[in-house]
């Protein structure tokens, strides 16, 4: 699959692979910049991705990010429409420092990962009841 980007800053490296096995890709952070404990920041990658049709874009933490940094993407996961690709439209994490101390990024560091998946749009069918039994609420399969 052959993908469309723009770097910001071209002396930082494009997205890549670790390993043969990989399924996702390293985004960068593009600053330096420093969070301090309880903060939450936008933080540039540096990229601007054109996500093919069929696709969405989905960016997740590093499994080392909590670990190692003591921050978490504030919203979980991001999810990246196939249309924000424009020329201006650069990716950005939304990072939390959770620890009690501050925690400095740099340019080039490793932060999160992103994956192509694939995705369909639904078209609704709107009933008046469902067929299925109900299942009982949250937290009813177990504790």
């Amino acid at each position: 699959m052959n993908i469309r980007i723009k770097r910001i800053d071209t002396s930082l490296p494009l997205p890549q692979y670790q390993t043969s096995g990989a399924v996702a890709f390293d985004l960068y952070s593009r600053i330096s910049d420093t969070l301090i404990p309880g903060e939450t920041k936008l933080i540039p990658t540096n990229l601007i991705i054109e996500t093919p049709p069929g696709y969405m874009l989905m960016l997740a933490a590093r499994s080392s990010l909590a670990k190692k940094k003591g921050l978490k993407m504030a919203n979980g996961i991001g999810i990246i429409d196939q249309d924000y690709c424009g020329d201006t439209d650069e990716l950005h994490l939304c990072l939390h420092n959770y620890s009690a101390s501050p925690v400095t990024l740099e340019p080039g560091e490793r932060l999160a990962q992103g994956a192509f998946v694939p995705i369909e749009r639904a078209n609704w069918e709107e009933v008046t009841s469902m067929e299925n039994a109900s299942r009982g609420g949250f937290g009813t399969t177990g504790s």
